[in-house]
């Protein structure tokens, strides 16, 4: 199944719902350090409800240690800074679509880091500058597990 990853997320509350998303839609969830929050937070726990037990969460010490845990999968940018919208791509269940952070989105060496062709946007109004991240990685993801028709679905 696919793989989230978030880059230093910094609202307690958009992990929070990003945990119950990933739960219900079977996706991995990365966290990548430094974050901006307590995972045990209560504005984090509160809006994950009870869905942490069941969600795969993985914290990664840094962007380094993420890229070497993710060795072998496409990593897609999910990103305002995109070349083609998200639902231009035909998708991998094995890929990973990583997201910046909800104050600076992703850093350029990261960025840099990706081929043009697997940066990934949202089509929006032209004086609209960016989805809460919660709702990002909703779009995207169910694009996605759509596309793979729905895998593990009950």
């Amino acid at each position: 199944m696919f793989h989230v990853a978030l880059f230093t997320p910094q609202i307690p509350q958009n992990t929070g719902n990003i945990i119950r998303l990933v739960a219900n839609n079977g996706c991995d969830l990365h966290l990548i350090e430094p974050l901006g929050f307590d995972l045990d937070e209560k504005k984090c726990r509160r809006a994950g409800l009870d869905y942490q037990d069941m969600a795969r969460v993985t914290v990664h010490s840094g962007y380094d240690i993420f890229i070497e845990a993710m060795q072998g999968r496409r990593i897609l940018a999910c990103t305002t800074k995109g070349s083609r919208h998200h639902d231009q791509i035909n998708y991998q269940a094995t890929d990973v679509l990583l997201f910046g952070s909800e104050t600076a989105g992703l850093p350029t060496e990261v960025m840099d880091s990706i081929a043009l062709e697997n940066r990934l946007k949202i089509p929006m109004q032209p004086d609209s500058r960016s989805l809460n991240l919660s709702n990002a990685v909703a779009i995207i993801s169910y694009e996605a597990w759509r596309q793979t028709g729905f895998t593990g679905c009950a």
